[in-house]
């Protein structure tokens, strides 16, 4: 029942490594056992607070699983939860992961004062009307006509781009790069490439160029295009 909770020095502090297969019950046990052991090993020095990351393996902790335990912890003045992580993740989080990976088609009209939020890549067919307001997590491939706001890699990832013909866009955006189209002599055509450049400032290049401008996106998508 003792082995149910382990502790484990390294190079950050302390990790306490649940047993995945064992029983929640002994499991508890197990951690308030091992904490009165500690508090009794530190009372005779000058015990200091101690933050624990807990490992629960294979085995994914409910709400109430995690109140227990620390209702546990809050048993022992000096101890306390860093925080509680797992080899597994919940259905929400491998949505969202799949979702960022996704290339979506958004075929839709955006009118003044709408604002639509994509996660992953976006071929963009539609229209955005001025005051109008895409924001994608991944690329953006404009094949629709854009006079509103446009913004790749939201909310603040500077290796994405956008793809295509937004000379009529109010903005575009690459994470937190942006410019105001009417402020720029830049040639947009329909093989354009919006990025953030090495000095950290939104730059304008060609399709063409894209394994200059962009050598890890190039390689990801040679197969597809070569293929």
């Amino acid at each position: 029942m003792q082995d149910a909770a382990v502790l484990k020095g390294t190079n950050d502090g302390y990790e306490i490594i649940l047993d995945d297969e064992a029983d929640l019950g002994d499991i508890y046990t197990s951690l308030r056992s091992l904490l009165e052991k500690l508090r009794t090993q530190t009372a005779s020095t000058h015990p200091q607070p101690i933050s624990f990351d807990i490992q629960t393996g294979l085995r994914l902790l409910s709400a109430g699983n995690r109140s227990e335990i620390e209702k546990i912890f809050s048993d022992f003045q000096l101890f306390s939860v860093h925080k509680i992580t797992s080899d597994v993740m919940t259905k929400e989080e491998s949505n969202r992961i799949l979702d960022q990976e996704t290339v979506h088609v958004v075929d839709r009209i955006i009118r003044n004062g709408q604002e639509v939020h994509v996660q992953g890549d976006v071929v963009f067919l539609g229209i955005i009307h001025e005051g109008g307001k895409l924001f994608v997590g991944g690329n953006i491939y404009v094949l629709g006509d854009v006079h509103g706001v446009i913004q790749a890699g939201f909310p603040d990832l500077e290796d994405k781009m956008i793809i295509g013909d937004v000379h009529n866009a109010q903005q575009v955006w690459i994470g937190e790069q942006y410019e105001i189209l009417d402020d720029t002599n830049q040639k947009i055509t329909e093989n354009s490439v919006v990025y953030v450049n090495d000095l950290h400032v939104l730059d304008y290049g060609k399709v063409e160029d894209l394994k200059q401008i962009n050598p890890k996106f190039f390689n990801q998508i040679g197969g597809v295009i070569n293929g």
